[in-house]
Protein backbone atom coordinates (compact mmCIF):
# COMPACT_ATOMS: atom_id res chain seq x y z
CA UNK A 1 0.00 0.00 0.00
CA UNK A 2 1.21 3.27 -1.15
CA UNK A 3 -0.25 6.78 -0.11
CA UNK A 4 0.83 9.88 -2.09
CA UNK A 5 0.45 12.98 -0.89
CA UNK A 6 -0.28 16.16 -3.82
CA UNK A 7 -1.29 19.87 -3.77
CA UNK A 8 1.74 21.75 -1.73
CA UNK A 9 3.21 25.28 -2.51
CA UNK A 10 4.34 28.64 -2.01
CA UNK A 11 1.03 30.74 -1.52
CA UNK A 12 0.52 34.15 0.35
CA UNK A 13 -1.21 34.61 3.73
CA UNK A 14 -4.88 34.66 3.42
CA UNK A 15 -4.87 32.33 0.44
CA UNK A 16 -6.09 28.96 0.28
CA UNK A 17 -4.54 25.33 -1.17
CA UNK A 18 -6.19 21.74 -1.01
CA UNK A 19 -3.93 19.03 -0.45
CA UNK A 20 -4.65 15.28 -1.24
CA UNK A 21 -3.51 11.97 -0.34
CA UNK A 22 -4.24 8.88 -2.47
CA UNK A 23 -3.85 4.98 -1.57
CA UNK A 24 -3.54 2.63 -3.80
CA UNK A 25 -2.44 -1.19 -3.55
CA UNK A 26 -4.27 -4.25 -2.72
CA UNK A 27 -6.18 -2.96 0.35
CA UNK A 28 -9.91 -4.28 1.67
CA UNK A 29 -10.79 -1.05 3.67
CA UNK A 30 -9.21 2.61 4.69
CA UNK A 31 -10.42 3.29 8.60
CA UNK A 32 -9.22 6.38 9.67
CA UNK A 33 -7.39 8.90 7.84
CA UNK A 34 -5.42 11.89 8.90
CA UNK A 35 -3.21 14.49 8.27
CA UNK A 36 -0.13 16.04 10.49
CA UNK A 37 2.35 18.49 9.65
CA UNK A 38 6.08 19.15 10.63
CA UNK A 39 7.30 22.89 10.96
CA UNK A 40 10.97 23.42 10.69
CA UNK A 41 12.40 23.05 13.93
CA UNK A 42 9.37 21.32 15.38
CA UNK A 43 7.94 17.91 16.25
CA UNK A 44 5.32 17.05 13.67
CA UNK A 45 1.96 17.63 14.70
CA UNK A 46 -1.60 16.31 13.92
CA UNK A 47 -3.63 18.94 12.08
CA UNK A 48 -7.01 16.47 11.46
CA UNK A 49 -8.77 13.70 11.26
CA UNK A 50 -11.61 11.59 9.49
CA UNK A 51 -13.18 8.61 10.43
CA UNK A 52 -14.52 6.03 7.66
CA UNK A 53 -18.25 7.65 8.34
CA UNK A 54 -17.06 11.12 8.01
CA UNK A 55 -16.49 12.21 11.53
CA UNK A 56 -14.02 14.80 12.09
CA UNK A 57 -11.12 15.77 14.59
CA UNK A 58 -9.08 19.44 14.26
CA UNK A 59 -6.77 20.81 16.38
CA UNK A 60 -7.04 24.23 17.51
CA UNK A 61 -4.78 25.93 15.24
CA UNK A 62 -6.63 25.09 12.15
CA UNK A 63 -10.35 25.03 13.52
CA UNK A 64 -12.73 27.21 11.29
CA UNK A 65 -10.02 27.63 8.65
CA UNK A 66 -8.86 24.06 7.35
CA UNK A 67 -11.29 21.27 6.46
CA UNK A 68 -10.96 17.78 5.97
CA UNK A 69 -13.27 15.30 3.48
CA UNK A 70 -12.13 12.05 2.41
CA UNK A 71 -13.75 10.05 -0.94
CA UNK A 72 -13.70 6.29 -0.23
CA UNK A 73 -14.10 5.57 -3.84
CA UNK A 74 -10.85 6.85 -4.62
CA UNK A 75 -9.23 5.97 -1.25
CA UNK A 76 -8.09 9.59 -1.18
CA UNK A 77 -8.67 11.94 1.89
CA UNK A 78 -8.06 15.85 1.28
CA UNK A 79 -7.73 18.93 3.31
CA UNK A 80 -8.85 22.46 2.10
CA UNK A 81 -6.52 24.94 3.66
CA UNK A 82 -8.33 28.74 3.60
CA UNK A 83 -6.81 31.70 5.32
CA UNK A 84 -3.13 30.41 5.64
CA UNK A 85 -1.04 31.81 8.35
CA UNK A 86 2.79 32.02 7.90
CA UNK A 87 2.40 29.46 10.73
CA UNK A 88 0.98 27.16 8.76
CA UNK A 89 4.04 26.75 7.07
CA UNK A 90 5.15 22.96 7.48
CA UNK A 91 5.39 19.68 5.76
CA UNK A 92 2.10 18.05 5.32
CA UNK A 93 1.73 14.23 5.43
CA UNK A 94 -1.11 12.34 5.58
CA UNK A 95 -1.35 8.26 6.95
CA UNK A 96 -4.01 6.21 6.90
CA UNK A 97 -5.32 2.83 8.93
CA UNK A 98 -5.63 0.14 6.43
CA UNK A 99 -6.63 -3.27 6.18
CA UNK A 100 -5.03 -5.82 4.38
CA UNK A 101 -4.79 -9.34 3.68
CA UNK A 102 -2.52 -11.18 5.12
CA UNK A 103 -2.22 -15.19 4.13
CA UNK A 104 -5.61 -16.32 5.24
CA UNK A 105 -6.30 -13.49 8.06
CA UNK A 106 -6.29 -9.91 8.06
CA UNK A 107 -4.34 -7.07 9.10
CA UNK A 108 -4.43 -3.38 10.15
CA UNK A 109 -1.73 -1.25 9.87
CA UNK A 110 -0.99 2.38 9.60
CA UNK A 111 0.51 3.68 6.12
CA UNK A 112 2.25 7.03 5.79
CA UNK A 113 2.53 9.07 2.86
CA UNK A 114 5.26 11.39 1.64
CA UNK A 115 5.11 15.29 2.52
CA UNK A 116 4.54 17.67 0.75
CA UNK A 117 6.00 21.25 1.02
CA UNK A 118 3.35 24.34 1.94
CA UNK A 119 4.88 27.49 2.40
CA UNK A 120 3.06 30.54 3.44
CA UNK A 121 5.02 34.17 2.59
CA UNK A 122 3.51 36.95 4.85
Amino acid sequence: VQLQASGGGLVQAGGSLRLSCAASGSLIRIDDMAWYRQAPGKQRELVASITRGDSTNYEDPVKGRFTISRDNTRNTVYLQMNNLEPEDTAVYSCNAAVLTFAGVSLRRDVYWGQGTLVTVSS
